[in-house]
């Protein structure tokens, strides 16, 4: 389906955090048919005391990617700023985002999660949708290896998202708890329609993979008749510090061996140290295509006017 046609393209991004925000910040330039699918397993600050006090998803993720997808009028920016406020002082209140609060309620008053996002979306005219991967709260858990207080060739199992995403051992595997948890429909169907899907960028193992490990979700991505497109990060980050780019591919498919790709997007920069990456790429079934996409003041970020032309262009395909 042709960007530039009278007919939009169906596009559902996957992720969380920053990375999602960022895909959702240059796609949302291309099309108005956006549905964002977010991880849920946050549970660290705001969104994990939230969780733990009302038995609730973590909206923090969810808040952000409904930020990123706020109509660009003054109204819509007033609301961005407003949703991703935090509250100061030494109370009860403080270190909450503003949005948070307002996602919470708004699950507490209808219990119907899709239901709340949506209204919390209808508020600020969001261009897209946004909705969890799951109707539950998850864990993850991880096998790292390299921790400090142990031998380091010994396998320990950490849990927790927050624990996983700042441990300074290195991340082999990942696990979703409870195993097979039930995928948002919304979010299934969602994929079944799309024209095209989008992994990364994101933490890889917190962000990312999580998508792949809940089933009914997981077979959505992998038989879809989508275009499959997969953003690499602009370097290693905190979870995959050393990781080579083919490292990251090769990640995906350790767990979902069934899993295919029609796109694999790189900055140049990343993408130059590893010779190999063109055939990982070609090893899931997809054609790389390399660009310059990072910030131009050096640090880790996509610049999302860059990463957008890259996606005009793999979308029109």
């Amino acid at each position: 389906m042709m960007v530039g046609s009278s007919v939009l393209p169906r596009v559902v991004a996957f992720g969380g955090g920053h990375g999602l925000s960022a895909s959702l910040t240059a796609l949302r330039r291309i099309t108005d048919h956006l549905t964002a699918v977010v991880t849920v397993a946050d549970d660290g600050g705001s969104s994990g005391q939230l969780r733990k006090e009302l038995g609730c998803l973590p909206p923090g993720d969810l808040r952000m990617a409904l930020a990123a997808l706020c109509s660009d009028d003054l109204a819509g920016r007033t609301w961005a700023s407003v949703l991703q406020a935090r509250f100061t002082g030494d109370g009860a209140l403080s270190g909450h985002a503003i949005g948070n609060l307002l996602i919470a309620g708004l699950w507490q008053q209808l219990d119907d999660p899709v239901a709340g996002l949506d209204m919390v979306a209808d508020l600020l005219r969001t261009r897209g949708r946004v909705l969890p991967m799951s109707s539950i709260p998850l864990e993850i858990e991880a096998d790292v290896l390299g921790l400090e207080d142990g031998p380091p060739d010994e396998l320990r199992t950490l849990t927790g998202q927050a624990t996983i995403a700042s441990t300074a051992g290195t991340v082999q595997a990942v696990r979703i708890i409870p195993g097979g948890p039930p995928a948002c429909q919304e979010a299934v169907e969602a994929v079944m329609e799309a024209d095209s899907i989008v992994l990364g960028p994101g933490s890889w193992f917190t962000s990312v993979i999580p998508h792949l490990l809940v089933p009914d979700l997981a077979h959505a991505i992998l038989s879809t008749p989508a275009q499959r497109v997969l953003v690499l990060n602009i370097a290693p980050a905190d979870e995959t510090d050393g990781f080579s780019p083919s490292r990251h591919i090769e990640l995906l498919s350790e767990h979902a061996p069934q899993l295919r790709l029609d796109v694999v997007i790189a900055d140049d920069g990343f993408a130059g140290t590893d010779p190999h990456l063109e055939r990982f790429a070609a090893s899931l079934g997809a054609r790389l295509v390399v660009a310059d996409i990072g910030m131009r003041d050096g640090s880790p970020r996509h610049d999302t006017n860059r990463l957008a032309s890259v996606f005009s262009e793999v979308l029109a395909l």
